[in-house]
């Protein structure tokens, strides 16, 4: 086998490898994808169930807004944004950071990061973070990650740091791949709800307006656990199509490949059939020599 062509053998070798990985790439991408979208039917009927104790505890306060719940902004605004956690997920970080650079409405606001490889990207465009977190790698931590962002939330609210919160992030969309969502979380939005009427008021075992301040805080949790999993969901769509346009590149470079391989095979056979047949017929010219005129 010619240097050239145990060359191309090696890349063929390798080719299909990455190939191998880049499928299971794929289809990891593609089951976690299923699952996050299955998991958003719990999370969005809990956040239904809260919405109308929400209505039910209004009715109860008689206020539509209850003006301690929603102070007067102070301080910069605070924005959350979800980014990857994992690379190999094509431009999704840039969607992501695009819409963060591209909001010029009011002051700049304090970035809160959410997502290990996000966060190097953010870091790359000169973005000063305030914060930042680990992206989920799974559904199930959808509920601590909410915690976490809770805390940190409400630990600005109560030290006056900010009174306006806001979550950015991306979610899938089967023609565009991923759309960019931005959904206000403080001041909270009561007018959402409609007040419930009912000939006879639940019965509760607290004040009215501290049941619902912890009905509101489940309600904050529900949207950023939806605004995790539509996230993750959304990170595997864009890996998931990013693996397939590679695989495709590679299977292209892959048939070129083999018919180069090909070629080349067929002139190492076409040389070797040369150079026998060449070496037959000088043999044949050989023994036909008359003795006396070989030597002169």
């Amino acid at each position: 086998m010619t240097g050239r062509l145990a060359e191309v053998v090696s890349r063929i070798g390798s080719a299909r490898q990455l190939d191998a990985v880049m499928a299971a790439m794929r289809g990891i991408a593609a089951a976690r994808e299923r699952e996050a979208r299955e998991r958003l039917v719990p999370i969005r009927a809990y956040a239904a169930v809260i919405g109308g104790a929400i209505g039910q505890a209004l009715a109860l306060t008689g206020e539509a807004a209850p003006a301690d719940l929603a102070p007067p902004p102070v301080g910069r605004p605070t924005l959350v944004v979800l980014a990857a956690e994992q690379g190999f997920a094509g431009a999704f970080d840039d969607r992501v950071l695009d819409a963060v650079e591209k909001d010029e409405n009011g002051p700049t606001p304090r970035l809160l990061l959410v997502g290990d490889r996000g966060l190097v990207r953010a870091r790359e465009r000169g973005l000063e973070i305030d914060w930042s977190s680990s992206m989920i790698s799974h559904v199930d931590q959808a509920g601590a990650l909410a915690d976490r962002i809770a805390e940190e939330i409400y630990a600005r609210l109560a030290g006056a740091e900010t009174s306006e919160v806001s979550i950015l992030h991306a979610a899938a969309d089967p023609s565009e791949g991923i759309t960019i969502i931005r959904k206000t979380l403080a001041p909270f939005d009561y007018q959402r709800f409609p007040t419930a009427r009912r000939r006879q008021p639940p019965l509760i075992q607290m004040p009215p307006r501290e049941l619902l301040a912890r009905l509101t805080q489940e309600y904050v949790f529900a949207e950023l656990c939806e605004a995790a999993i539509l996230s993750f969901a959304a990170e595997n769509e864009a890996r998931r199509r990013a693996m397939t346009s590679a695989q495709e590149n590679v299977e292209r470079k892959l048939e070129t490949l083999v018919g180069e391989s090909r070629r080349l095979r067929q002139e190492e056979i076409t040389n070797e059939i040369i150079e026998l047949f060449a070496s037959h017929v000088g043999e044949a010219k050989h023994a036909s020599v008359r003795p006396d005129v070989r030597d002169g």
